[in-house]
């Protein structure tokens, strides 16, 4: 049988939720009414095979990215390598690590690319690609972990502010992870660029062999994962105060040359109910929600608007 994308408008009618085996989107173009209809007619053409080119490619995706040389030939699968590649020399990451946010980039590529838009996004399962024309704002909910509903608050970008990417990663998320943050957000100047770095802070958020944390291969799991045997976060039992903090701070550590490199614009870091926020001029101490002098999401409106 064949597979047949999925095609259809939210109950708002503004937003089309595209979907496709793993692919799922949630796609919003604001401008004119004949400027939107384009947008969305183009959103559509570029979705359909979109993931028949993926895994075309896929063996090399699945494979550990070599940060000198791409042999991936797709326009999306070489957006991936190329958001891996400054990760790659020290650390073990494939290109599928960034395949989420160069979806959703490349979707509104091609909106943005066919219609004058006023603002747009595609949601990729919570890896956001975001196109603001001037005097433009975009509101994003925060959540405590993927898995949850409900958010904390919003942060809030405007379109003077270099972000164009937003991505989160955890255990709790859609994909493994070597590390035991409940979710760690990036913003970054692409959403593929976001997408690789939340990974690898993610993966720094740890407490290596700690009896509390489960783990297991991935490929006990997921028999194709491109994790293979690394060992895979399936569960954090109860952690102290000083544990916590721990974790975090290797997180921010991670998080901290990754902010000096240029490759992300800030982060936010949660485990257990605390939050740890990096941005060029703070580091928020790991704190309650309830009790912190200042919520994660409080450091972040003041790194977008530094």
């Amino acid at each position: 049988m064949t597979r047949v994308p999925q095609i259809r408008w939210l109950a708002d009618g503004r937003r089309l939720h595209l979907q496709d085996g793993p692919i799922d989107l949630i796609v919003e173009a604001v401008g004119s009414e004949a400027d939107s209809r384009v947008a969305y007619d183009a959103a559509v053409r570029r979705f359909a095979g979109l993931l028949d080119e993926l895994c075309g490619e896929l063996p090399l995706l699945r494979q550990a990215a070599d940060p000198e040389r791409c042999l991936l030939q797709g326009v999306v699968a070489r957006r991936m390598h190329a958001a891996v590649a400054p990760f790659a020399g020290a650390h073990f990451i494939t290109p599928m690590a960034a395949v989420a946010g160069s979806v959703a980039e490349e979707i509104l590529a091609a909106m943005t690319g066919a219609a004058r838009l006023e603002r747009g996004y595609v949601n990729n399962g919570g890896d956001i690609a975001l196109h603001l024309a001037d005097g433009e704002r975009f509101s994003v909910g925060l959540m405590d972990r993927p898995d949850a509903l409900g958010t904390l608050r919003t942060i809030s970008i405007d379109a003077d502010d270099p972000s164009r990417g937003i991505a989160t990663s955890g255990r709790h998320g859609r994909s493994f992870s070597l590390g035991i943050a409940d979710a760690v957000t990036v913003l970054a100047r692409t959403a593929s660029q976001a997408d690789a770095a939340a990974t690898i802070i993610a993966n720094a958020v740890d407490l290596p062999g700690h009896p509390a944390v489960t783990r297991c291969p991935a490929q006990d799991l997921q028999p194709d994962s491109d994790l293979g045997a690394r060992p895979v976060t399936r569960d954090v039992g109860n952690l102290s105060g000083y544990e916590i903090a721990a974790a975090l701070e290797a997180g921010a550590a991670c998080a901290r040359r990754l902010l000096a490199m240029g490759l992300i614009d800030g982060a936010i870091l949660r485990l257990h109910g605390e939050t740890l926020v990096v941005s060029t001029d703070l580091v928020e101490p790991a704190g309650s929600h309830a009790t912190a002098p200042a919520s994660a999401v409080d450091a972040m409106e003041r790194l977008m608007h530094a």
